[in-house]
């Protein structure tokens, strides 16, 4: 690497990697050069308790957050002076040529007749929700990845699928049209329009012709069609499930969407409430989407996240008879599932869910009172918060007892929010010695813990912790009903149990999954609706015929909840009031609607074959397209919306519809790109600054320091006039209530769209998350202008630049292809397996070479311009069409290493003078001895021996030595 390479190199390089954790702050993992940003300041003003006073940003004349500005509630005041900004190429008139060329021309459009004996390649983003803030510059990171992929395999002959599509229902836009009035179709056409305009200003070359979106009615009639196929197939049912029911909101919210207690969006008080809702049988698919996980090019820890959500267990069901207040036992018997029946014997308490439906007939009089206020409490948690390792065990007594059905103790019957009543029966056996959850609310209520199976370490017996693991089963044998599992091994005693329960009638074994079948309603307008009816006179379900669908939605100037949990859709009388088609019998519409899950479930399928009117998709175009080879997004949609593609899938083949039994065939998360870091110094009481890390108890106040103040000390960031200050620096995901977000309309206007997409895959691998940094785009800015400094020329005296190239059209040195082959190996490489960043790294290495060079032969240019394409397009056009070409290099064939450039032919050849070794010189493999003899006279070294002396001869062995003898007698003659 030369020294002007690795001095830009480090230069770009000194980007800031993911910040590390510790406690609640992050921290960047190495230094981050303070010179960064320039021209900066911050207003943040963090008080003691860390609420915000204001929001933070740069000084005008650079980038800043357009939702900081917004939110800062005032305008800031305008330059005195407009500075006038030279470019080191004129980005802003060619990306706007070339955007204007692709869209006139369909540059990306893929016909809807291609030529199928030609490979295929269908590259995904996972299609955003538009909504009102627009993008911000951590959106195009995934886009730019895909758009690079695409450009790839298009040069390299393949007929590629890259489409994009919104995924617009959801609850946002029915929230806006609830406060002021718009209608959701209208602000959700206004965020499209806004995303597009976006999208398309940053040069991805999506087949726009293929744009969908799922609150089109001819997009969600197929959606419709599709729930009725679920529907026909037992697939679809009504069942009374407990939901989380916001009343502010008003419609029922997934886990998801419930934090601590409250709605995700708007802080509402949720509550767990018993409604009658539409489910989807994903469970009857549960071992198919295990299973098949195994061959999917995916990220191991998506596809375990996958299997631990579906969580299938094997074990028993056993039954544990409730025992009257005189210890005879009932009719009534409690369920419970466990994975480890072998340790039964150990069972000293039953733990019933809050919403379990023997509860009321369980409680004793006494104890009423206090389980109904408890399972009150319950009723206002989300499942996720109820199992909460971490969380403190509570639970209350029901003032009941059962029967342990081998040992046949009175075991008490405890309500317990840990326990749900969706998994399993919604009741356990607690073995406090085996379970650490168990122990932890034994040792609480002083319930009886007994160890039934002995650890092989006979230490862990006697540590305090309940031991989960296998071991030999002790204290578990009743003559009584004939069941003796002592000094087996606990599998041998699992099976011994499980054959004991089933000829007793006592329990059976048993197959179990974490996984719930998908609540499917949503009690909100702005969805989809769900195409059933019900008779009034027997309630029963009837489906639309296909025929009448797409079922449309109203037209509704109230979307405001109407406060009973019925549905607003309930509102528009007319259209919920009709008639079944088939007997004319009266009848009332379904008013929920479909979850947002449900148009992004199908969607990739759509794409093959958007505007077919007469079935989801052609036969001929799934089978050509199927799988999605690429599908790329971020890692908070790896277990349920992946989850329910598949699942949606999987019907769709088994009735014939899809030809392949996964629709992802490789998946790719790509990393979050945080805002910028922020550096937080602390204040005493007296206005001091101290140290964040000083270990004071008293109270202090945050202050944000601007960056042109901080500068790195060892492993720390201190304030630049108080070294002795450290200080914290964190960055955090960008969003708009941190007021941390930058627009990437901000960053085009700057420095164009080509260096933003350049910038957001250097700055570290896809996969990893990455620290946005402003100033960090200044060097690949750099870049691309050196670039096309060195194919155009400077710019003339008015910042102009000249038509046409520098380039030459002879025939390139040796040198050259070397150093072209070398770059089209690595870029090539790195591109396929997804490391832009290393494949950046190579072009500007190239580029490095390439400027000591006094000539630049056209077949090295125009092959250089055709690898930046894929990345920085814009500018790559351009320089195609100034090198004389007439069309886009979209389809121009991808440049291919020849591996004979590729090789290391050069060696290094002693060259002796009367026997002794002078010197070396740099020499081909295949050199000659005259060759060699010419480069050797022209050493700096050498030639000081050569140089007026006699050539007696000349000892050549190829790719050994060069010997050269002098005629000592003669000193006069000259070197040839």
């Amino acid at each position: 690497m030369s020294s002007g390479h690795a001095q830009l190199h480090l230069q770009l390089q000194a980007l800031p990697p993911p910040p590390l954790r510790f406690g609640s702050v992050l921290f960047p993992s190495h230094p981050i050069q303070s010179k960064r940003i320039r021209n900066s300041s911050f207003s943040l003003r963090l008080h003691h308790n860390g609420s915000k006073s204001s929001v933070f940003g740069r000084k005008s004349g650079v980038i800043r957050s357009s939702v900081a500005e917004k939110s800062n509630g005032a305008a800031e005041p305008k330059p005195k002076q407009q500075v006038t900004v030279k470019r080191p190429y004129p980005f802003h008139e060619i990306e706007l040529k070339w955007q204007r060329y692709w869209e006139d021309n369909q540059t990306f459009r893929t016909p809807d007749e291609i030529d199928t004996s030609k490979p295929k390649y269908y590259v995904l983003d996972m299609f955003p929700y538009p909504s009102g803030a627009g993008l911000h510059v951590g959106h195009p990171l995934g886009y730019t990845a895909t758009d690079i992929l695409a450009r790839l395999k298009r040069m390299q002959g393949y007929n590629v699928l890259h489409p994009m599509g919104w995924d617009a229902f959801g609850l946002p836009a029915e929230q806006y049209a609830i406060e002021t009035g718009t209608h959701p179709k209208i602000t959700t056409l206004k965020n499209i329009d806004r995303f597009r305009s976006q999208l398309k200003s940053l040069g991805f070359s999506y087949d726009w012709d293929r744009e969908i979106s799922t609150t089109e009615p001819e997009y969600y009639r197929w959606t419709q069609w599709i729930f009725l196929q679920l529907l026909k197939r037992g697939l679809a049912y009504q069942a009374e499930v407990p939901v989380n029911w916001c009343p502010a909101l008003g419609t029922v919210l997934a886990n998801e969407e419930v934090v601590d207690g409250v709605s995700e969006r708007g802080g509402h008080p949720v509550i767990r409430k018993p409604m009658k809702q539409w489910m989807l049988k994903i469970t009857a698919y549960a071992d198919h989407l295990l299973e098949d996980l195994d061959d999917l090019d995916w990220p191991e820890s998506i596809k375990e996240m996958q299997r631990n959500w579906i969580g299938r267990s094997e074990g028993a069901e056993m039954d544990f008879p409730i025992l009257s207040s005189d210890g005879q036992e009932r009719d009534t018997k409690i369920t419970i599932y466990t994975t480890r029946p072998d340790t039964i014997f150990g069972a000293t308490y039953l733990v019933v869910a809050p919403e379990h439906p023997l509860l009321s007939s369980l409680v004793s009089t006494a104890q009423r009172k206090s389980v109904e206020e408890y399972t009150d409490l319950a009723s206002r948690k989300s499942d996720l918060e109820r199992t909460e390792l971490q969380k403190e065990k509570t639970g209350v007594f029901s003032g009941c007892y059962a029967k342990n059905p081998v040992s046949g103790e009175a075991i008490p019957i405890w309500v317990a929010d840990y326990v749900l009543g969706s998994y399993g029966t919604g009741a356990i056996m607690a073995v406090p010695a085996h379970d650490t959850r168990d122990l932890e609310f034994a040792s609480k209520f002083d319930i009886p813990i007994r160890w039934v199976v002995m650890p092989d370490d006979k230490n862990l017996s006697g540590s305090g912790k309940a031991y989960s693991g296998e071991g030999t089963v002790v204290n578990s044998s009743n003559s009584t009903v004939g069941l003796d599992i002592n000094g087996l091994s606990s599998k041998e005693a699992a099976s011994k149990v499980i054959e004991w329960a089933d000829k007793t009638a006592n329990g059976k074994k048993k197959v179990n999954y974490k996984l719930r079948d998908w609540l499917f309603a949503r009690q909100r307008y702005w969805g989809e609706p769900i195409p059933v009816f019900f008779l009034d006179d027997n309630g029963e379900t009837v489906p639309l015929l296909e025929t009448e669908l797409p079922l449309t939605l109203p037209e509704l100037d109230d979307f405001s909840p109407t406060g009973t949990g019925e549905p607003p859709l309930s509102k528009s009388v007319s259209w919920v009031k009709t008639k079944d088609p088939l007997t004319g019998k009266p009848a009332r519409r379904e008013t929920s609607t479909m979850p947002q899950w449900a148009g992004s479930c199908w969607y990739y399928l759509r794409f093959m074959d958007p505007k077919n009117s007469k079935e989801v998709v052609a036969k001929t175009k799934e089978m050509y397209w199927s799988p999605v080879d690429v599908y790329v997004g971020g890692a908070e949609h790896a277990v349920l919306h992946l989850l329910y593609s598949r699942f949606w899938h999987k019907v769709l083949y088994d009735i014939g519809i899809v030809s392949t039994k996964e629709p992802f065939k490789c998946v790719i998360n790509q990393g979050i790109i945080l805002g910028e870091v922020q550096y937080i110094a602390y204040k005493d009481s007296d206005g001091n600054f101290i140290s964040a890390d000083s270990g004071t108890s008293v109270e202090y106040h945050q202050e944000l320091i601007p960056e042109e103040k901080v500068m790195k000390s060892g492993d720390s960031f201190v304030m630049k006039d108080n070294p002795n200050v450290r200080l914290i620096a964190r960055s955090h995901k960008m969003s708009k209530s941190r007021g941390n977000v930058v627009n990437p309309d901000d960053v085009v206007s700057e420095y164009g769209a080509d260096s933003l997409r350049l910038y957001e895959m250097f700055m570290g691998p896809l996969r990893d998350s990455k620290t946005w940094n402003t100033s960090g785009i200044e060097g690949v800015h750099r870049f691309l202008g050196r670039t096309w400094r060195l194919i155009v020329g400077s710019p003339l005296s008015d910042g102009t630049f000249k038509d046409g190239t520098l380039v030459t059209d002879e025939d390139p040195t040796l040198e050259q292809l070397r150093s072209l082959h070398k770059c089209i190996a690595k870029v090539t490489e790195e591109i396929e397996a997804t490391r832009f960043n290393t494949g950046i790294s190579a072009m500007m290495e190239f580029l490095n070479v390439a400027y000591k060079w006094k000539k630049h032969p056209r077949l090295i240019i125009e092959a250089f311009v055709l690898l930046l394409s894929p990345y920085a397009p814009h500018m790559a056009e351009e320089l195609w069409f100034r090198l004389g070409h007439s069309k886009s290099l979209a389809y121009e064939p991808f440049p291919k290493a020849d591996p004979a450039f590729l090789k290391e032919s050069t060696i290094v050849l002693p060259v002796q003078i009367n026997g002794k070794t002078r010197g070396t010189i740099q020499v081909e493999e295949t050199c000659s001895e005259e060759n060699a003899f010419q480069l050797a006279s022209k050493d700096e070294k050498l030639s000081k021996y050569l140089n007026g002396k006699v050539i007696k001869k000349r000892i050549f062995v190829p790719g050994k030595i060069l010997n050269v003898i002098l005629d000592l007698q003669n000193v006069k003659a000259t070197v040839r």
